[in-house]
């Protein structure tokens, strides 16, 4: 019969030290949160990870990408801008969109490697 290991300790006990010193920088993480919620959807991570592929994509591109109307894809796009991931530059009567900047194509990138680690 196979052993289950517990996933928890057996007692409760804490190195003050370490907690003194990790728990002050544990605001640094106020509004990361919502970069991993703006791509925790599936539509803007595809169109996140289509910006990895290309440098700039048209928002009718993007559409005929991800499969929708030029308004699906024009508000999960400027949902992104807003976030701060995605920029945008018209050119006449197109828009194009791309990364912000390298630090959301290594996010986006090293998300996509360590899934397809497993």
């Amino acid at each position: 019969m196979k052993k289950v290991e517990k996933d928890t300790c057996d007692t409760f006990c804490y190195d003050e030290e370490l907690v003194e010193r990790v728990q002050p920088k544990m605001d640094d993480v106020l509004g990361v949160e919502l970069i991993f919620k703006a791509l925790s959807d599936s539509t803007r991570l595809k169109i996140a990870y289509a910006l990895t592929l290309e440098e700039e994509l048209c928002v009718c591109d993007v559409a005929n990408i991800i499969r929708s109307t030029n308004a699906t894809a024009s508000h999960h796009l400027r949902l992104l801008r807003n976030m701060g991931l995605a920029k945008y530059r018209k050119e006449g009567k197109l828009v194009f969109y791309s990364l912000a900047d390298e630090h959301v194509h290594q996010l986006v990138n090293i998300a996509m490697t360590h899934a397809h680690e497993k």
